[in-house]
């Protein structure tokens, strides 16, 4: 078992979380957060928790016009580094126009 395998659900962030970290550093125009992580039992990285290790992030934000696809993409992890260092296995950004 990996260590992030052993992590307790309660230290797993949740969509919600993840949503409002967003909110706050990139103020989104649009945003949704899915926890997709039900979908990844049995994969490395997914505990067995079932939920807050794979996420699915769709959004357009006001500060990504004058950036990169790579650049943006960048802005959204930044903003989340600490969820990821908690135990966030993959993260799937979608920007949006």
């Amino acid at each position: 078992m990996s260590e992030a395998d052993a992590r307790p659900a309660t230290s797993l962030p949740s969509a919600a979380q993840l949503e409002q970290r967003l909110v706050e550093r990139l103020a989104p125009s649009q945003l949704q957060v899915i926890d997709e992580s039900a979908a990844h039992a049995g994969h490395s990285g997914a505990g067995d928790a079932g939920h807050g290790t794979h996420f699915r992030v769709r959004i357009a934000s006001p500060l990504f016009t004058p950036l990169s696809r790579v650049a943006r993409h960048r802005l959204v992890y930044d903003a989340l580094q600490d969820f990821v260092a908690a135990g966030v296995h993959a993260l799937a950004i979608d920007i949006l126009p």
